[in-house]
């Protein structure tokens, strides 16, 4: 199967370089709204037979116009949703997203029992992320493309570990702007192989915010 792995649109968090992974967290900004709503045109070529969302409000409200063009529901999964910040949420200052971003990329490199100051650990958030998406693999068996809109260190992490063809140090030097897509082949017994990263927002530079200190997605370098 092809997995379309989605960062949602930009959010007022992102913007102010917020730490914000706690539930249900906020919509997206204006900008954001417009970077979702070019989802349809951007993927109009990909066969997605399902859709799938966080259970992160900003993930749902991304996927709703790609939702209304292919006519499908947006299901809501769990298990998809960004690796928490524990006692880093809210938090602006670099060192705090030094910690958070180093923490997360040693889980991608296979130091998985390290921990996020009062969060998970790797092992928990791979437990969570991989059930989940054998969830989504499941319910997908024909050839198709399935999206699934989730969040930016999380994607990246899971991509990082999981796909065969990338390491730790791919995925913490490219970046993964608001509605970037990194798009995978296989399934979770064959495994899977990265088919490409498209750092940009999909409706290109036009949407991108160049002033946003947005943690997730930029290089972790």
């Amino acid at each position: 199967m092809r997995l379309l792995l989605i960062r949602h649109g930009e959010t007022p968090g992102n913007v102010l370089g917020q730490l914000d992974t706690a539930h249900p967290g906020p919509g997206l900004t204006e900008l954001g709204e417009r970077q979702a709503e070019a989802l349809p045109r951007a993927l109009v070529n990909e066969p997605i037979s399902a859709l799938y969302a966080s259970t992160l409000l900003r993930t749902q409200v991304t996927a709703r116009p790609l939702g209304r063009a292919l006519g499908l529901d947006v299901t809501v999964l769990d298990g998809i949703h960004e690796i928490e910040a524990g006692a880093l949420e809210k938090l602006t200052d670099h060192e705090s997203h030094r910690r958070y971003m180093t923490t997360v990329f040693a889980w991608a490199d296979g130091d998985l029992d390290r921990r996020m100051p009062a969060g998970p650990d790797g092992n928990e958030f791979f437990e969570r992320y991989d059930a989940a998406i054998a969830k989504v693999a499941a319910g997908s068996p024909d050839a198709g493309a399935v999206a699934v809109v989730s969040h930016g260190a999380a994607i990246r992490v899971w991509a990082a570990r999981r796909a065969g063809n990338i390491d730790m140090e791919f995925a913490a030097e490219h970046i993964l702007a608001n509605t970037g897509i990194v798009a995978l082949e296989g399934d979770p017994d064959a495994g899977w192989q990265l088919i490409h990263w498209d750092a940009s927002p999909v409706g290109g530079l036009a949407l991108a915010d160049p002033t946003a200190e947005d943690p997730m997605g930029r290089s972790a370098g």
